[in-house]
């Protein structure tokens, strides 16, 4: 099965392993296509375990009727292995019903000490028009 956050790659070389919690993901990009993949296949743990502490909910809840199809990435500041902040733009396409949308955001990453190794987290987003 290809990954949803449409790398090309396999689910399972792709984001599973980031989703999974065996491997970490190793850039702000990577962080935000395994978000989206979590967004894709209804996995709230995740999402909530990738979020700063600072900004997390509580709790998240999916729109039933939203399936998310596809992600573009738009641009990438900073966010490699060695950074410690990241910003990612991107496109991110779904359906809901016969009804076809995208929305466009830029997310601002932190990579910091989280469980005892360093972890990129998701801090915010600024919707794009």
């Amino acid at each position: 099965m290809r990954c949803p956050c449409t790398s090309g790659d396999t689910y399972e070389a792709c984001c599973g392993p980031i989703l999974d919690g065996t491997i970490a993901a190793p850039t702000a990009q990577r962080l935000m296509r395994s978000r989206f993949t979590a967004f894709a296949t209804g996995d709230a743990a995740y999402l909530l375990r990738s979020w700063h502490p600072t900004t997390r909910p509580a709790e998240l809840e999916f729109d039933s009727e939203t399936r998310w199809i596809r992600l573009d990435i738009i641009e990438t500041t900073a966010g490699g292995p060695f950074d410690s902040d990241g910003v990612v733009a991107f496109e991110a396409f779904y359906r809901e019903g016969a009804t076809r949308g995208s929305m466009r955001e830029r997310s601002r990453f932190v990579r910091e000490n989280a469980g005892g190794k360093r972890a990129w987290m998701y801090v915010s987003g600024t919707l794009e028009s």
